[in-house]
């Protein structure tokens, strides 16, 4: 009788053990109640490639939601926790705002997202063959201009870089004033100043479908209050990556060419197709790509690996 216990009890523990290591190799399967949170600003790059995260995440089997904010207040949701992930973190020109959540230690980047970004003061076209090329030649134009720069909302690190300028005097542009706006307000100025031929200057930026359907230019910055070409990370709340480390692993490989990027916000921002079905058509339609961003990467059941759901889904 007691070689039988015995025999039972080295069984036991044999199968719990194996069961351990099992679970070592598998990667951990959502808990159903999961969400993955995803924040973003309203820019249409940012809006897009976030909906193309999405997509897979959502095909694979995860539960996911998209909210639009402020900056700031974006960085403060990550930072309580209320937000998982943001796409658009564009360095160095976000420096103001993300790095102090960085610092404290409650945002942490993951990866580099898009590596050719920029982001400065533009003119249109008639002001540019003009003579305002750089930075340094608004002073000399300011009527023309109406001593007025164009900026997107309140609290952007554009604004901020704008503002401290004409605070500091840099350029000369203390009689200057930044007009903040939203995206589309500002584009509508830009639109509105080229059908007239007025000068207008604003914060503009590319990968963006504005380069493309209007007659403008970036200006030099010889002071560098811009900063150098900019860079766009993808950064999580700290911890999320240990809490869910298969979403990390995808999330760290997901790499964009500008090409793609221009693609996306021209379909969104010029032609006004819905975020959704842009990001849905592209995975379906570029799954070799895709396969390089799912490498190593599992289902949310932790045992399909990504590329062969994806497949399957895109399939149907």
């Amino acid at each position: 009788m007691k070689g039988t216990r015995l025999t039972i009890s080295v069984l036991v523990i044999a199968l719990i053990m194996s069961a351990a290591f099992v679970g070592l190799d598998a990667e951990p399967a959502a808990a159903e109640d999961e969400v993955i949170h995803f924040g973003y600003v309203e820019w249409p790059g940012v809006t897009v490639k976030t909906e193309v995260a999405r997509t897979i995440l959502h095909e694979l089997g995860y539960e996911t939601e998209m909210q639009s904010y402020m900056q700031e207040v974006l960085f403060q949701g990550m930072s309580r926790g209320e937000v998982d992930l943001f796409m658009g973190v564009w360095l160095p020109t976000m420096e103001v705002t993300y790095r102090e959540h960085e610092e404290a230690g409650d945002i942490e980047p993951i990866a580099t997202n898009l590596e050719e970004a920029l982001y400065a003061t533009y003119v249109n076209e008639e002001a540019y063959e003009a003579g305002v090329q750089s930075m340094a030649d608004l002073h000399e134009y300011g009527e023309e201009f109406g001593y007025e720069i164009y900026g997107l909302e309140p609290g952007n690190d554009g604004n901020i870089i704008i503002q401290n300028a004409i605070e500091d005097s840099t350029y000369n542009l203390e009689d200057w004033e930044l007009v903040a706006s939203s995206e589309a307000g500002m584009l509508s100025e830009v639109d509105r100043a080229q059908q007239r031929g007025d000068w207008i200057a604003f914060n503009g930026w590319e990968p963006h479908w504005m380069n493309l359907a209007y007659d403008i230019k970036p200006l030099e910055d010889p002071e560098n209050i811009w900063g150098e070409s900019d860079e766009v990370k993808t950064a999580q709340r700290t911890g999320f990556g240990e809490e869910m480390p298969n979403v990390y692993k995808l999330m760290s490989q997901i790499k964009v060419e500008t090409e793609w990027q221009d693609e996306w916000i021209y379909e969104y921002g010029y032609e006004e197709r819905e975020p959704a079905e842009i990001a849905e058509e592209w995975v379906g339609a570029n799954l070799d790509i895709v396969a390089e961003w799912v490498e190593g990467v599992y289902a949310a059941d932790g045992e399909t690996p990504a590329l062969e759901a994806l497949e399957e889904s895109f399939a149907e």
